[in-house]
C-alpha cells in the first residue's frame, strides 16, 4: 500500500485541514505532506488541483488514501473512523451524539471563517458564547474528559481545533465551560498530540 498523501495550505495550525492532520497524528498514520502557499499563486494551484482530480471544489484538505481521494474534512474523519473501527460511537445513540457535535462545529466554523476579516461584536458576544455553551453542555453529559467519556472520537478533534483556532485569532472567551477545560487538558496530553503540539506551537 502506498503512503497516504495529505494536501493542505501553508496555514500552520489554523484551519480545517489541521483537524484532519491532528487525527492522522493521533492515529499514528504516517503520511507524506504536500503543502501549497496561501498567496497570489493559490487560485492557479487550486484550478490545477481540480484538473488533477484531487478536489472537486478547489478547496483543501485532500487526502490520498488507499487508492482513493477524500475531501471535506468532517466526512473524511467519519470515513477514517469507520475504516479504523475506532474514533466513533459504538451504539447508534453514541454515533448520533458524535455526529450532532460535528454538525454544531460545522455551523460554528462557517461563522469563524467569516470573522477572520474582522470579528464583529455579534460574533464575539453572541455566536462564540452560544457555541461554547452548547458544546460544553454536550461534554458535561458524560464523565469526560472526551465527548463520550474516556474514548476519543472524531468530533473531539474538531472541537479541539475550534478552541485552538479561536485562541490564535483572539476570539476565545476568557472562560470556557469546565467540561471543555477538562477536555482540552486531556486532549493535549495524548502522546502523539502532545509531541506534535510541542514541536508546532
Amino acid at each position: 500500500m502506498s503512503q497516504p498523501t495529505y494536501h493542505y495550505l501553508t496555514l500552520g495550525r489554523l484551519g480545517r485541514g489541521e483537524v484532519l492532520n491532528l487525527f492522522l497524528k493521533d492515529a499514528g498514520i504516517d503520511k507524506k505532506d504536500s503543502f501549497y502557499p496561501w498567496d497570489e499563486t493559490w487560485p492557479a494551484a487550486s484550478e490545477k488541483l481540480i484538473q488533477q482530480g484531487l478536489t472537486r471544489t478547489g478547496l483543501l484538505p485532500a487526502l490520498e488514501y488507499k487508492g482513493g481521494i477524500y475531501n471535506q474534512h468532517i466526512p473524511t474523519l467519519r470515513f477514517l473512523a469507520r475504516e479504523l473501527n475506532a474514533y466513533d460511537g459504538e451504539t447508534n445513540k453514541e454515533k448520533y451524539i458524535v455526529d450532532s457535535v460535528a454538525d454544531v462545529y460545522i455551523d460554528w466554523r462557517s461563522q469563524w471563517v467569516a470573522s477572520l476579516k474582522g470579528a464583529s461584536a455579534e460574533y464575539k458576544d453572541t455566536v462564540v458564547p452560544k457555541y461554547y455553551k452548547v458544546i460544553g453542555q454536550y461534554y458535561s453529559e458524560s464523565a469526560g474528559p472526551y465527548l463520550l467519556g474516556d474514548k476519543v472520537t472524531y468530533a473531539d478533534f474538531a472541537v479541539y481545533q475550534s478552541i485552538d483556532n479561536e485562541r490564535r485569532t483572539g476570539t476565545l472567551p476568557a472562560e470556557l465551560p469546565e467540561s471543555l477545560v477538562k477536555f482540552q487538558e486531556a486532549f493535549e496530553a495524548r502522546p502523539n498530540i502532545k509531541d506534535y503540539i510541542k514541536e508546532n506551537k
